[in-house]
């Protein structure tokens, strides 16, 4: 399945550049601010869900970037309280919209968005007392919880990421693979895709493309215009039998960006 537009625009608007582009669906993020956030009360999501099964587009996920903004593990125990607080409300809503699987950053120890360095260990911990309370309520509304491997400092390893995934008794917890944030520092996707297995309960697609040699620089591209192994990534998800929704988020924005990407992601998926 082809999916693709996450963003702050209104719902009716969303829907309409997302059919316009080519594509069966789209995913809905949810913020601090914005079209929804914590606070969207339930009658709210549920008038968004029926705008959203009016246009027959598939919306089964739910991003979340709370985690940026309010740190689950932070060295601070009023922030991990408020962040706990965000992600359960934002499970509910999730469940209100009628989503399958939430986005969940797991943290921000280190890397080029955290505001201070937090310890490994520590972060870990931290983690771990989230993820509990997180999972009672995913069981109680239905909704997976995704953990995104992200430049948060932590997971960096498909083996560490599947250790601590492992190490929790619930269907509920998987990972929201990105295959190209992992470009970033270095991994192999096939290999991470390989070795997390069943693991995966969503996919995020983007392309990265570095340039170190000639100018010292790194970005996010097209689908299909980077470095990223496009035939063995899509062969290793076939090899797993991946068969949920993959959602292209790609940036940065311009006019036609939706209609190349919704072309792009057509060439990726004419193999599944």
């Amino acid at each position: 399945m082809k999916d693709g537009l996450a963003g702050t625009l209104p719902i009716s608007q969303a829907i309409e550049q997302a059919k316009a582009a080519g594509y069966a669906g789209l995913e809905l993020a949810i913020g601090l601010e914005g079209v929804l956030t914590p606070q969207t009360i339930q009658t709210e999501c549920e008038s968004i869900r029926g705008k959203i099964e009016a246009s027959d587009l598939v919306v089964e996920t739910l991003a979340s970037g709370l985690s940026w903004a309010v740190n689950p593990v932070s060295d601070d125990a009023e922030v991990r309280e408020r962040s706990l607080a965000l992600h359960v409300a934002a499970l509910e809503r999730a469940a209100w919209l009628g989503c399958e699987a939430m986005l969940f950053v797991p943290g921000v120890a280190c890397g080029p968005f955290a505001k201070v360095p937090i310890r490994h260990d520590h972060a870990l911990k931290r983690l771990r007392d989230i993820i509990n309370p997180l999972l009672d309520v995913a069981d109680r509304v239905g909704v997976d919880l995704c953990m995104e491997n992200v430049w948060n400092g932590l997971f960096y390893s498909p083996l560490e990421f599947s250790q601590f995934i492992d190490s929790f008794d619930s269907k509920r917890l998987g990972v929201y693979l990105d295959v190209g944030n992992m470009m970033g520092y270095h991994q192999h996707p096939p290999h991470w895709i390989e070795l997390l297995g069943k693991r995966i309960k969503r996919v995020h697609v983007k392309d990265f493309t570095s340039n170190y040699a000639r100018s010292g620089g790194y970005h996010f591209c097209d689908i299909g215009s980077g470095q990223l192994p496009w035939a063995e990534t899509m062969a290793a998800l076939r090899g797993i039998g991946y068969d949920s929704t993959m959602v292209c988020e790609v940036l940065p924005w311009d006019p036609s960006l939706l209609a190349r990407n919704s072309v792009a992601m057509d060439e990726l998926l004419r193999g599944i």
